[in-house]
């Protein structure tokens, strides 16, 4: 940084192109001077700039091999050097310029194990004839922001090979995914069944969106099957209109698995299609296309995020068709997801498997115990066959996870249930699950018509990563405030 520099000052580049590209700065020309001092002594470097050839010399001439015998061609005017910078410059710049048009140059060749974070709204076109605002990234390569980064798209590539589909779309969380199903493919006049046992606000959003722009919204019993697990036929929920089946299985608190298969069968054969909610099976337990369904959803937010610090959703499709109805539709009401919230679900991807194995253990042997002590009347996790659909679950499933509920004996009033849930120590009370931690949750379904009689009796659990023996500990402890 000490060293000092011979420098000629000048404006004019028209010979810049003839020199060797190590040479040309600034827009003028510019050659490095190396002078050796005397034996023990440091090196002195110099740095000539050229404006113009002087005396006839060629822009060759300033070849290093050329300095010595050029160099008193030109006026030099002696000037601080610093250390020769890893990067050029095309143009002269102002220094403000350069903080947003920066020609600095980083080696290339990295290559990450980890998927980059790629944070963009704009999106930049070789050229103006390029530009374009379509949606489809895959046949038009990337156009802006919101239709995804290379981030969001990875994570969409990563879901759909899991969920063996044709495409997967993120959304910014779960609901998300459901409102932009429902958008796409219903409109004011037609129908839609909806499962009883859904997600609450899936029915949320029938019941005071789609109702009020016009749709008709029917719910049907989730034991519904070939074989009439009820009494009406669930060929008698279907109108002329009716354009989309919601399934859930199993069903969100109550746990019921439905018979997809049949329900595929009787839908397709009334013009419908089937739509599945598929964030219990986290899209691998369950093939979902292999089934039937047409379309699947996930909250991303649970065990593919799996650390309850992300919202995301997915909507994985079986073919052309659904990807450009959907696709639109995310352009049109603009779901974008977060680069960041999908870095952090990839991250969560690559340990879903042992998360997924040391849960499910977990929670089978938990359920297990729960349905042998005196205050649990009913254990509602689909691998037992205390849960409605059981033989569903064995048929169609290669696996369970966390999440499972609990319905305590009858006489257990409302204020004993929530003592059971306050009392636990290593159970957080909180929505959502699929996470490292533990959760419980209480629901009270007195007077909710179509739904088991479960009262004010029911709490869900959500096993987490903690050690099996310790969570069954608390919740000894916490039963005992039941007594």
């Amino acid at each position: 940084m000490s060293s000092r520099m011979n420098r000629i000052s000048g404006e004019s580049a028209r010979s810049q192109s003839a020199l060797h590209p190590h040479q040309a700065q600034s827009g003028q020309l510019r050659c490095r001077i190396y002078r050796r001092g005397r034996r023990g002594r440091k090196r002195t470097k110099y740095s000539a700039k050229f404006t113009e050839p002087a005396d006839g010399i060629a822009p060759e001439s300033c070849h290093p091999k050329n300095y010595k015998s050029q160099i008193s061609n030109y006026k030099l005017l002696r000037l601080p050097i610093y250390p020769i910078r890893l990067y050029t410059f095309s143009m002269a710049k102002n220094w403000k310029t350069r903080l947003i048009h920066s020609d600095a140059k980083v080696p290339e060749g990295f290559r990450s194990l980890s998927t980059p974070v790629y944070r963009a709204s704009t999106t930049l076109f070789k050229d103006i004839g390029s530009a374009t605002d379509e949606w489809n990234q895959y046949e038009v390569g990337y156009t802006y922001g919101l239709y995804g980064t290379p981030t969001v798209l990875e994570l969409a590539a990563r879901v759909c090979e899991l969920e063996n589909g044709y495409r997967t779309l993120i959304t910014p969380g779960g609901q998300a995914a459901i409102s932009m199903v429902n958008f796409t493919y219903l409109k004011a006049g037609d129908h839609v069944l909806i499962p009883h046992s859904v997600y609450g606000p899936n029915r949320h959003f029938a019941s005071h969106v789609l109702r009020r722009f016009g749709v008709d919204v029917s719910y049907y019993p989730p034991t519904v099957g070939r074989n009439g697990a009820t009494q009406r036929p669930f060929e008698s929920y279907f109108r002329e209109n009716t354009r989309l089946v919601w399934c859930e299985s199993p069903g969100s608190i109550t746990m019921e698995v439905q018979d997809v298969p049949a329900i595929v069968e009787i839908a397709h054969r009334a013009g419908a299609m089937v739509v599945l909610d598929n964030t219990w099976a986290a899209g691998v337990y369950f093939d979902a296309f292999a089934h039937g369904i047409d379309i699947t959803m996930q909250a991303l937010t649970k065990y593919v995020g799996g650390h309850s610090d992300l919202l995301l959703g997915s909507i994985t499709v079986r073919d052309k068709d659904a990807h450009e109805k959907l696709g639109a539709m995310h352009q049109l009401i603009g779901f974008a997801a977060s680069p960041d919230d999908c870095s952090l679900a990839l991250r969560g991807m690559k340990t879903m498997a042992v998360r997924l194995a040391a849960i499910e253990k977990s929670a089978l042997a938990l359920a297990r115990w729960l349905a042998d002590r005196p205050e649990v009347e009913l254990v509602l996790h689909p691998a037992l066959p205390s849960c409605p659909g059981h033989e569903f679950w064995k048929r169609d499933f290669t696996g369970s996870s966390g999440v499972f509920s609990i319905v305590f004996q009858r006489q257990l009033p409302r204020e004993k249930v929530m003592a059971f849930v306050d009392a636990l120590k290593l159970f957080g009370i909180g929505y959502s699950w699929g996470g490292v931690a533990s959760l419980a949750m209480t629901y009270d379904f007195h007077g909710t018509p179509n739904r088991p009689d479960y009262s004010h009796r029911l709490a869900r659990l959500n096993i987490g990563l903690e050690d099996a023996d310790d969570l069954k500990a608390d919740i000894e402890q916490a039963l005992a405030a039941l007594k």
